[in-house]
């Protein structure tokens, strides 16, 4: 009993967590797309292929009985050609605005979230949808899960690009400020301790990862009680080829051990899609 966990990076390993806390006894397969990282600088056409490549390499080699695809950019975009190519459950990640716009008391949200993730019509339609009186703001950042990805790894990060891509998340309005910042791109919670020094006043910082826990296990339940089978080790491919000694530390933290059969290094891609 497996689940794979998608991502462009090691961003999905905040998901990771939740998942661990709602369905323990399952073995993970964390595969982490670093070769193809950032996928906010894909070009769509050329994006979409490349994850149902690596989505049928993992289910053929591991099996998993449900799988979750942890990055907002992939999921507002190539959700149903996943759907359509392959029969078991697949979990997406989207910004969880519907509960924003519910919490809200001051009626300003704001979506921080990749420039693609924000001009998707998935995510347009959301806010169309669930927004209720609430304004959301929707802002694309341009290199958030870059500094995200260094701030895991131990790297300094440039706190003035950090206030820089935070700051127009926060919107005065008369009286009103806004009070809720939905964080759509599984990276940005391991910057949330660094953004709450920036914030120019407190709001709430809404992730999805437990909403996507709640969700797989909905799908797929508990392990069976009297389930005998010794719970193997939960692993981690890089598609750069073997991680980094910081990398490598990292995903040691979060309890994952290399792959006994990883895959042949990808290549890096050529970058088309400044203006996504």
């Amino acid at each position: 009993m497996s689940i794979l966990l998608f991502d462009s990076g090691i961003g999905g390993l905040s998901v990771l967590r939740e998942v661990r806390v709602m369905l323990p006894g399952r073995r993970i397969v964390y595969v982490g797309d670093d070769a193809g990282f950032p996928y906010g600088e894909w070009e769509e056409e050329a994006l979409i292929p490349r994850v149902v490549a690596l989505f049928e390499r993992c289910l053929e080699a591991y099996d998993p009985e449900i799988a979750i695809v942890a990055c907002n950019t992939a999921s507002t975009l190539i959700m149903p050609a996943l759907r359509e190519r392959f029969s078991i459950p697949i979990v997406g990640t989207v910004p969880p605005i519907k509960p924003a716009a519910t919490l809200t008391a001051s009626g300003l949200v704001s979506v921080l979230a990749t420039p693609g993730t924000v001009t998707r019509p998935y995510t347009l339609d959301l806010v169309k949808r669930f927004s209720r009186d609430a304004k959301v703001k929707l802002v694309g950042s341009t290199g958030l899960a870059r500094l995200a990805e260094q701030h895991m790894q131990g790297e300094t990060i440039d706190r003035h690009k950090l206030r820089s891509e935070l700051m127009p998340c926060f919107v005065q309005e008369g009286s009103r400020h806004t009070d809720i910042i939905v964080l759509g791109c599984t990276h940005y919670p391991f910057l949330v301790h660094e953004m709450r020094k920036l914030a120019p006043w407190p709001v709430d910082w809404i992730e999805p990862a437990e909403a996507i826990a709640r969700r797989v296990l909905a799908l797929i339940g508990p392990v069976p009680p009297d389930s005998a089978r010794e719970r193997m080790a939960d692993i981690a491919l890089m598609t750069a080829g073997s991680p980094s000694l910081a990398m490598g530390r990292l995903l040691a933290g979060f309890g994952l051990v290399p792959a006994d059969r990883p895959f042949r290094p990808l290549e890096a891609p050529v970058r088309l899609a400044a203006g996504h």
